[in-house]
């Protein structure tokens, strides 16, 4: 398990500026549970994925899209995971959060991205 450390998450609203520019980022943020802990797990050997633990928090971020596969997350933890089942272990999302099929859970930090699923 890593544990982020170095970079700081959240930033002062002092150190804080408006530059006009769209960010293309997307996340979830879980409530630390089994589940939570086995989709970090999962994820945080992903390229460009960060994963933060906080307390009773674990948060998954990444630049542009995110796919979130229920059979990794299902071998992982031992038992089935479901796109319905991930929803309700991800507390809050940001980004466009689309179900593509039975197996896959897409965030998209661009929301043009997302519209071919629409």
């Amino acid at each position: 398990m890593s544990v982020t450390t170095g970079q700081q998450l959240f930033k002062s609203i002092d150190n804080i500026t408006l530059d006009g520019t769209v960010s293309h980022q997307c996340g979830v943020t879980m409530n630390d549970s089994v589940e939570a802990r086995c989709i970090a797990e999962v994820m945080e050997e992903k390229p460009g994925i960060k994963v933060t633990y906080l307390p009773a928090m674990i948060r998954i971020d990444g630049e542009g899209r995110i796919e979130f596969k229920m059979n990794e997350i299902s071998e992982a933890l031992g038992r089935e995971m479901t796109p319905h089942l991930f929803e309700i272990s991800t507390s809050t999302h940001y980004g466009r959060m689309v179900m593509i099929d039975d197996d896959t859970v897409m965030l998209f930090g661009n929301m043009d991205d997302a519209l071919q699923y629409e």
